[in-house]
């Protein structure tokens, strides 16, 4: 049994989605998992549920925030069986034409966190979601009307960022949106070879380290929902 996951071999599906919130996964379980969806963690208020989706095993389970709490989460998820991880959270936007509720599908994430490197012995690595979760995710989500981004994305260390300009230099380079754990979701999932992706609904616009803008909690919603009716069809698809 792991540390921070209380839970024995066979309490999690294959294929689990990873928020970060708590209390998106009882949403998840309660919203979008077939009736019946049981808890099997609840070891420091990180709540994980397993269930069916359309008949087909899936289990979401907590994170936390930021690469450190995530790669707990993630790894033990892995030690308990997982195959399949999917990240369902929200980004901030940073590319011209993002509107808020739109669905970001993160083809790779730049890590700005040490705790990359520090996996991998110092040695270089592009962070890189499944390809093929990719493209079944960006056909779900336009076949739903959601308006889709494809890109890179970064995961930073550091919410309240002080350094000047850092926002406008990761939008010229090519980013899409920001968040804080995709990277280190991609590089687990490289070293201990199962898939990965990270699907984000756009929370905030941002600008630079001081001017940003948040969405409303109805349209963050009608987002979110979206996204998780994908992420779930996509959890449970086959290989």
């Amino acid at each position: 049994m792991p540390i921070h996951i209380r839970a024995e071999q066979g309490d999690y599906a294959p294929a689990v989605l990873v928020p970060g919130d708590p209390r998106r996964a009882r949403y998840i379980a309660e919203t979008f998992f077939d009736p019946g969806a049981r808890l099997v963690n609840e070891e420091r208020g990180a709540l994980g549920f397993t269930g069916t989706f359309r008949g087909r095993p899936i289990s979401v389970q907590a994170a936390g925030m930021g690469c450190a709490s995530a790669a707990i989460y993630y790894s033990e998820l892995i030690q308990l069986g997982a195959k399949r991880l999917i990240r369902v959270g929200t980004a901030g936007g940073l590319a011209d034409g993002l509107r808020m509720a739109d669905t970001v599908v993160a083809v790779s994430a730049t890590a700005d966190d040490q705790i990359v490197r520090q996996l991998l012995g110092g040695e270089e690595h592009a962070p890189t979601a499944t390809y093929a979760l990719v493209e079944k995710a960006v056909a779900a989500a336009r076949a739903k009307g959601a308006t889709v981004h494809v890109g890179p994305i970064v995961s930073s260390a550091i919410f309240y960022d002080p350094r000047e300009g850092i926002m406008r230099r990761w939008k010229d380079r090519g980013h899409l949106a920001v968040e804080m754990e995709a990277a280190v979701l991609y590089t687990l999932g490289a070293i201990h070879k199962i898939e990965t992706l990270t699907i984000a609904t756009i929370s905030d616009l941002i600008a630079s380290e001081t001017d940003t803008e948040r969405i409303s909690d109805e349209e963050l919603k009608l987002g979110v929902d979206r996204m998780m009716e994908v992420a779930c069809e996509i959890a449970v698809s086959d290989s």
